[in-house]
């Protein structure tokens, strides 16, 4: 269970903590992540490397027995790739315009939605090995219906729902491959938190 912690300032943490007994998200490593995001964002230092969206959403911190809360940590992530998504999308238009932006989103979409349209039970790969873990079929397929509603019908459809999207584990061939399903996935989020 989390602990409540006070108002993030000198001495405090900025996220709730898990009890020492478990397992929560390295502190030192959040706290790194989200200076450098945050310096680079207002631009302190030009120097720094960029920080993209696509980091942001990529991050992953080790396990630490009394660290920071993740749903906490994983919210603010959440709500800082939107932002980073934002700015990457106003940054494109003030470039190279509206239409270069549009053109963009209209490609990746294309592509996203061509996978969509195959027939429930296609649209991934069945892991190789007999035993390997894959996703529900049914369970990922339940969200392509959903993802291909709010792409072509307008069906309103939270950016969160794929953020957090649990599938049933299969085995094998009863599975659709977690790999490509994931990266399938990633690519969808990095569409909805640029248009939304």
């Amino acid at each position: 269970m989390a602990h409540p912690t006070h108002q993030a300032g000198r001495g405090s943490a900025p996220f709730a903590r898990v009890s020492r007994r478990e397992h929560g998200y390295n502190m030192r490593q959040v706290d790194q992540f989200l200076d450098r995001a945050r310096e680079y964002y207002d631009g302190w230092d030009p120097a720094l490397p960029p920080v993209t969206s696509r980091d942001v959403r990529t991050v992953a911190f080790d396990p630490a027995r009394g660290g920071y809360d993740p749903r906490a940590v994983d919210s603010a992530l959440d709500r800082l790739e939107d932002a980073f998504a934002q700015r990457e999308r106003d940054d494109l238009i003030a470039r190279e315009g509206e239409q270069a932006w549009l053109t963009r989103i209209g490609r990746l979409s294309a592509v996203l939605r061509a996978r969509l349209h195959r027939e429930p039970g296609e649209r991934f790969r069945r892991p190789r090995h007999r035993n390997a873990p894959g996703y529900n079929v049914q369970d990922v397929d339940a969200l392509c219906n959903e993802l291909l509603n709010y792409f072509e019908h307008d069906e309103p459809l939270s950016v969160d729902v794929v953020r957090r999207a649990v599938f049933r584990e299969a085995k094998g061939p009863d599975g659709y491959e977690e790999n490509q399903v994931d990266a399938f996935l990633d690519r969808v989020v990095e569409l909805m938190a640029t248009i939304d």
